[in-house]
């Protein structure tokens, strides 16, 4: 499980986030919704310690990660960021061979190559695997990141923003992709989102954040209502059932 008490982060005099308490069940899927500058972000950069907390915890599996040394944390959590970028001229192989680091340091056994290979072929890139980044298109940059964090073979999976830079029909897939990793690997995987409807499709759990706190939480079926996301996004969206699915509608 993913706990934080009371996480409080403040920039100078600014405060982003106002003591956000979550528990985040394990070998789910869950969706982090909310507006631009609702803390998203911030709250995925705190549980992951890409940034440090002003005040408060956040535990992974048990772990303090503000105490937990970096090589044990990254072989429980694994993060993508939005930023995904490298400078390096790597070829896909070569960035999803980063995601053993935390077990190989640098020194790849047969069982790195192992992971590495399954991890290419979860994401349908053999087929670019000895291409370069930047022979790729942004989608399939996408992909190879999200390998790469596959690869690192982490209970814990966090995501901030995964489907940037892919179209409709990408998009689809990796969020059926990281269905598979719950479903099939057992994975918890936590993404933000702005999509309403892809959270309502394929997540399990969503937590709904407004100004730096949490708004609303639970099950699809409870957050994806009228006036939960009306007063969340506060603009006018009405809710549909689709082939048993709960849909937004917000354009009118």
């Amino acid at each position: 499980m993913i706990e934080t008490r009371q996480v409080v982060k403040r920039h100078g005099r600014h405060t982003v986030l106002h003591g956000v308490s979550v528990q985040i069940p394990q070998g789910q899927f869950t969706a982090i919704i909310g507006p631009n500058g609702a803390g998203k972000s911030t709250l995925l950069s705190m549980v992951s310690r890409l940034d440090a907390i002003t005040s408060g915890s956040a535990h992974v599996a048990g772990l303090d990660v503000a105490k937990t040394a970096s090589d044990a944390l990254a072989k429980v959590m694994a993060i993508l960021r939005q930023d995904n970028q490298s400078a390096l001229r790597l070829t896909v192989r070569d960035l999803v061979g980063f995601g053993r680091f935390p077990h190989s340091q640098g020194r790849m056994t047969a069982q790195d190559v192992r992971h590495v290979d399954e991890a290419l072929a979860f994401l349908q890139l053999q087929a670019l695997a000895d291409r370069y980044l930047d022979e790729l298109s942004g989608g399939q940059r996408q992909r190879a990141y999200i390998a790469m964090v596959l690869c690192q073979d982490t209970p814990y999976i966090l995501l901030d923003e995964p489907l940037n830079n892919l179209d409709m029909a990408h998009a689809v897939r990796m969020m059926q992709l990281l269905r598979r990793m719950v479903d099939e690997r057992g994975k918890t995987v936590v993404v933000v989102l702005h999509d309403i409807n892809f959270a309502s499709c394929y997540a399990d759990h969503i937590i709904a954040m407004k100004e730096g706190r949490v708004a609303h939480e639970g099950p699809p079926s409870q957050v994806v209502q009228d006036e939960v996301l009306s007063g969340l996004y506060e603009i006018d969206v009405s809710v549909h059932e689709v082939r048993g699915q709960r849909l937004c509608h917000y354009f009118a």
